[in-house]
This record gives structure tokens, sequence and C-alpha cells, in this order.
């Protein structure tokens, strides 16, 4: 036998091997909840993210200003943003401006009036 047979046949007992595995981690990812149409779906979007990121390189290759230009755009867009949430946080934990007023309970309820403190009249007799 020559050398070439020898590594064609160690190969194909490799890929043998090899499509054994598969097969098993296919049965146990099936018996997982993991169908051949979630494996469809991943595939899929894996190739269009592949797609999207040569896209992108090609632009990036082609127009360097524009896509820095646009990517400075973005950059103050969310340092904004950001700032803008910490405000909003900040100004949900500070007191609310204003006067309190005392809301009455509905009648029928347990409504306690409050106490008024009163200055009593000196008498004038004398």
């Amino acid at each position: 036998m020559s050398k070439l047979t020898i590594i064609s046949d160690r190969a194909l007992e490799l890929a043998g091997h090899a499509g054994a595995g598969l097969r098993h981690a296919g049965a146990s990812l099936r018996d997982a909840g993991v169908g051949a149409e979630q494996w469809i779906r991943t595939g899929a979007a894996l190739g269009a993210a592949k797609a999207g990121f040569s896209v992108a390189r090609g632009t990036v290759r082609r127009h360097p200003v524009a896509v820095a230009t646009a990517a400075a755009v973005v950059g103050a867009g969310v340092l904004a943003y950001v700032l803008y949430r910490k405000k909003r946080e900040r100004d949900l934990q500070q007191p609310i401006d204003g006067e309190s007023l005392r809301i009455p309970r509905e009648a029928g309820g347990t409504a306690t009036r409050s106490r008024t403190t009163r200055t009593r009249r000196t008498s004038t007799r004398a």
C-alpha cells in the first residue's frame, strides 16, 4: 500500500468517527428540545451576520471618513442618552417641590379630624 492510500483510509476513518459523534450529539440535542428547525435558524442567522460583516468591512475600506463621522455621531448620541438617563434618575430621587395638602378620607371611613391649636382668650373679668 502506498502512503496516499493509508492517508486517505485514515481520513475516511476519522470522518466516520466525526459523523458518528455528530449524530450522537444531534440526538442528545434533539432530546433536549433543540430540533433541526432551530439549527437552520441559527445557521441562517450566522450567515446573515457573516454577510453583514463582509459588507461593513468593504464599506469601511472604501469610505473611512464617512464611517468615522457616523461613529462620532452615534457616540455623541449614546453619551447624550446616558446623561439624560442619569438626570432623570437623579430627578426621581429628589423631593418634589410644592405644598402638601391634606386629603380627607371618604365619608363613612375612620377619618380623624386634625387637631388645631387655639389660643385661649384671657378673661376680661376683674
